[in-house]
């Protein structure tokens, strides 16, 4: 039989002090009021809080005060100031004297329209103007010829007025003497009175008649010179058969086939003048009425910008956009290409000094009216006031201070809650 180990244990007595449980418990009572202590803060955030949501996903920004550009920015393309678009001048076979990318000299022929219409129209015109001038010049032959004759007239009345006048001398003296009777010296001076009747009626017939024929004959002169004008309008068009270059440039495009039929008015081919650039830019029909020439704008293009004057703005609109053309304030930068795209962004105000925040979603979430504050580990739902706007910035009218930390991330994420909780 085994026996148990009783009779070898011994009594120890309690030594004096504190426990080492008591001491274990006392500690673990102390950390535990620590954290509270510590952790106290943020569990009243999270009891305040409607949502968490990471740190990670939200865009922070702060407030500031500085100025602000109210602009509005547009898609451009740079084009040369100087790129006209040249036409066939009349219906023919079109014969190409250059090919796309060909450099030209101002003058220089760069395509030839062959019309046989009007080659044979001007050759009528040109027939026509020396049948007048033939007519021209016989109206003023006979004009003179009948003015001399005229003339002949005229002298032979003033000759049968001074015989009849001689007559009537005779006759007087005649009479006087008692050799005439007075029927001879009646008819002596019926004589008289008829020469000076036809002499004053010849002379008055020969203005008249002289009027006439220089008034046909101006006529003619008239009907000549318009025929003149007919036919220089005529080889002008046929001068202008050759197209050429108005300025030195490169040819852009050609729209037409060597060889080809075309009618008038048809489009040959494009000649830009790369000397000087220019940007067409589309701009959103709300801020029309603010663009207007003069603008400022900023040309941005491979990370440059080049300051920018807008010089043009098309009275139409055309998809909800309208048109304007923005020139280069100084030289045209080297390194541009025609059609190439680029940004640009027409500063339409420019205020100083004003609180602002970098634009982001909340802006069209909210409406500009609300943001949500960042503050403690919470960001609180507060009303706002925006002013003006411009590309990446907002100005602030009322609702937030100088240094305040603001979310720029779109508001309706939140579901409208008050409060959301940050998780870093």
């Amino acid at each position: 039989m085994i026996q148990e180990t009783d009779s070898m244990d011994q009594r120890i007595h309690k030594a004096p002090g504190l426990s080492r449980r008591f001491k274990v418990l006392l500690g673990v009572a102390g950390a535990l009021l620590v954290a509270l202590v510590l952790l106290g803060p943020a569990f009243k955030r999270w009891a305040r809080a409607e949502q968490s949501v990471d740190l990670a996903r939200l865009q922070v920004a702060t407030v500031t005060r500085g100025d602000l550009e109210r602009d509005v920015a547009a898609q451009g393309r740079v084009v040369a100031a100087n790129h006209p678009k040249l036409y066939s001048p009349a219906q023919g076979i079109v014969s190409l004297a250059v090919k796309p990318g060909a450099a030209v000299r101002a003058g220089q022929t760069l395509a030839t329209v062959a019309s046989p219409e009007l080659a044979t129209e001007l050759a009528q015109e040109r027939s026509r103007l020396q049948s007048l001038d033939s007519e021209l010049g016989r109206a003023e032959l006979s004009a003179r010829q009948q003015n001399q004759s005229d003339v002949q007239t005229l002298k032979l009345r003033r000759v049968r007025l001074e015989a009849a006048r001689r007559d009537l001398e005779r006759a007087e003296k005649l009479r006087a003497e008692g050799l005439l009777n007075a029927v001879e010296h009646e008819r002596g001076r019926d004589a008289v009175r008829i020469a000076e009747v036809e002499l004053e009626q010849a002379e008055e017939g020969s203005g008249l008649s002289r009027e006439a024929r220089d008034f046909e004959v101006e006529d003619r002169r008239r009907q000549v010179e318009r025929q003149r004008l007919v036919v220089a309008e005529l080889e002008r068009r046929t001068a202008e058969l050759a197209v050429r270059s108005p300025f030195d440039g490169l040819v852009a495009t050609i729209d037409v086939q060597d060889r080809d039929a075309v009618a008038p008015n048809a489009p040959l081919l494009t000649v830009v003048d790369l000397s000087e650039l220019v940007v067409e830019v589309q701009i959103p029909e709300a801020y029309a009425d603010e663009a207007v020439p003069g603008t400022p704008a900023v040309i941005t293009y491979g990370g440059r910008d080049v300051a920018g004057r807008l010089t043009s703005v098309s009275p139409e609109v055309r998809s909800s956009q309208v048109q304007g053309t923005v020139a280069f304030a100084g030289a045209t930068p080297e390194g541009l290409r025609q059609s190439q795209r680029v940004s640009v962004r027409l500063v339409l105000e420019k205020r100083n000094a004003v609180l602002k925040v970098p634009r982001g979603p909340f802006l069209e979430s909210g409406g500009g009216r609300q943001i949500y504050v960042l503050a403690d580990g919470l960001v609180t739902l507060r009303p706002m006031r925006t002013g003006a706007t411009s590309v990446s910035e907002v100005e602030v009218v009322d609702g937030l201070s100088e240094g305040e930390q603001v979310l720029l991330s779109d508001i309706q994420q939140f579901n409208g809650a008050k409060t959301v909780l940050v998780r870093r």
